[in-house]
């Protein structure tokens, strides 16, 4: 059977790994664009990408606008939102109206930020997958994909108030099993560090993405846009950074009923990252690196995440 896959917000992340799924036998992928809709149905997207060459990638449909996508009565497999999350500004799950098929359709939801779930569990009973993501990809002008380096994916499925998965109901095992199958597909297409999490660590993956942007980001602005890397060779910003990082990093277990995971970076981990690899910053409201949700940084890590938000 062919796994329909639909892309909400189809500009450097979302293009990126949809152009990956897209290389995996019976799954169609389709996308709804925005300002880059004209180039994309023309054209399709333009992907370079020194880790899988050039390439193109042609969606199976193209829609300019969520109503084509509801008019065209597909019923998708895995709708994946890769959109700016923006709670304060406006609630995006309603973008989704009408195209959620509630027994068959995974929302995944691949961005920044924390309790970005709750708005689609408010209004969906389908399965809500809840990922990040450490990658570095741009759109420089429409339907042109550049990937920069990264690929890793973390992805679980959302079950609030789960912490022993032995212990699942009938449709919590649901979304485990439609989470796994996501992993996989994303591994087929050449995404080898994609991992399958539990709830409880997905979500202490988006706690320790928010200790090093939360630290990081701020700092960096407020000193002028000093680089992760020189903030955390100055002995005063290093005390400032641990700090932040500490209080993110004890709060999370207490929040989430779980501790810290073993194979998780430490602040002085983090730091020590930092201080051996050179990393960049952008700054400026809005001026980020369209890369999704970020990860954690795990203790064998051999490159650090760029902290783009």
């Amino acid at each position: 059977m062919t796994i329909q896959v639909l892309i909400v917000g189809a500009g450097a992340v979302g293009a990126f790994y949809g152009s990956r799924l897209a290389q995996v036998a019976d799954v169609q992928v389709s996308v709804i664009c925005r300002s880059n809709y004209k180039a994309v149905v023309e054209n399709g997207f333009n992907v370079t990408s020194p880790k899988y060459g050039d390439y193109k990638f042609v969606p199976h449909r193209t829609f300019s606008n969520p109503q084509d996508a509801r008019d065209a009565k597909e019923t998708w497999d895995y709708i994946v939102v890769s959109t700016k999350a923006l709670p304060d500004v406006s609630d995006d799950s309603e973008i989704l109206e009408r195209l959620v098929d509630k027994d068959r359709s995974s929302i995944v939801l691949i961005q920044n930020g924390l309790g970005v779930e709750e708005p689609y569990v408010k209004r969906f009973s389908c399965t809500i997958l809840s990922a990040a993501t450490v990658v570095s990809a741009e759109q420089t002008s429409p339907g042109f994909i550049k990937h920069n380096r990264w690929t890793r994916i973390s992805v679980g499925p959302y079950l609030p108030g789960v912490i022993d998965t032995t212990e699942l109901n009938e449709v919590q095992k649901t979304a485990g099993h439609r989470n796994t199958t996501f992993v996989q597909l994303l591994q087929q297409g050449g995404i080898k560090d994609a991992q399958d999490y539990s709830h409880a660590k997905l979500q202490m993956v988006r706690w320790h993405k928010i200790a090093i942007n939360a630290s990081m980001n701020p700092s960096a602005v407020l000193s002028s846009g000093t680089t992760n890397n020189e903030m955390s060779l100055d002995p005063e910003l290093y005390i400032h950074l641990k700090g932040v990082m500490d209080e993110v990093l004890t709060t999370a277990p207490r929040v989430l009923g779980t501790p810290l995971p073993d194979d998780f970076a430490t602040s002085e981990q983090l730091l020590q990252k930092y201080q051996w690899k050179q990393t960049k910053y952008v700054i400026g409201l809005g001026a980020r690196k369209d890369d999704g949700a970020g990860g954690y940084i795990g203790k064998s890590d051999q490159d650090s995440a760029e902290s783009w938000s």
